[in-house]
């Protein structure tokens, strides 16, 4: 089972927020601002925070500067991972992604099974990992970002969590870079 290590001190991350949206505005977009409100709760530090249209190139190239942005180490969109036409959000993310993290779309679908039970096989919600930048994608209702952050992304984004988390390997993202 997994616990907070209370002996190792807690490491913040940089974590920037984009929502993914054709209506929302800075004013209204609740699903964002849990995450700005919960990332900061737990000592984070937000980089950065977007709203875009549901476009694929524009979410791509999005991505893709904050990944190339030194003052960014984690992005979570919210919004755009579902089945209609304009739902784009995880197809932009896979164009950036260099390896995904599929269990964690797997793990998501657990976590809501147990809130919304089979109403869960609709959201598509993604993780992965680009230019030692993680990348994850939650679909767009509060609730969703509630149960991905307050379930997943609060351990595995805590240096402290054991087994392992995300953030204990952060130096290692980029290994196969380095010179032999």
């Amino acid at each position: 089972m997994s616990r907070i290590d209370e002996n190792m001190d807690f490491i913040p991350v940089r974590i920037a927020v984009l929502t993914v949206s054709d209506t929302r505005k800075l004013e209204d977009d609740r699903s964002g601002q849990v995450l700005v409100d919960r990332l900061g709760e737990a000592g984070h530090v937000l980089a950065a925070r977007k709203i875009l249209p549901d476009e694929r190139a524009e979410i791509a190239e999005q991505l893709r500067a904050w990944v190339a942005d030194p003052e960014v180490d984690v992005v979570i969109s919210t919004g755009g991972t579902g089945l209609t036409g304009r739902d784009v959000t995880v197809e932009a993310h896979r164009d950036v992604y260099e390896k995904e993290i599929e269990a964690f779309g797997t793990v998501f679908t657990l976590v809501s099974m147990q809130k919304i039970g089979t109403s869960a096989v609709q959201s598509r919600a993604t993780g992965g990992v680009a230019g030692g930048t993680y990348l994850f994608a939650l679909p767009g209702s509060p609730g969703a970002c509630k149960d991905g952050w307050d379930e997943i992304l609060s351990k595995q984004l805590d240096y402290r969590h054991r087994p392992c988390n995300f953030v204990e390997i952060m130096p290692r993202l980029e290994e196969h870079l380095r010179r032999k």
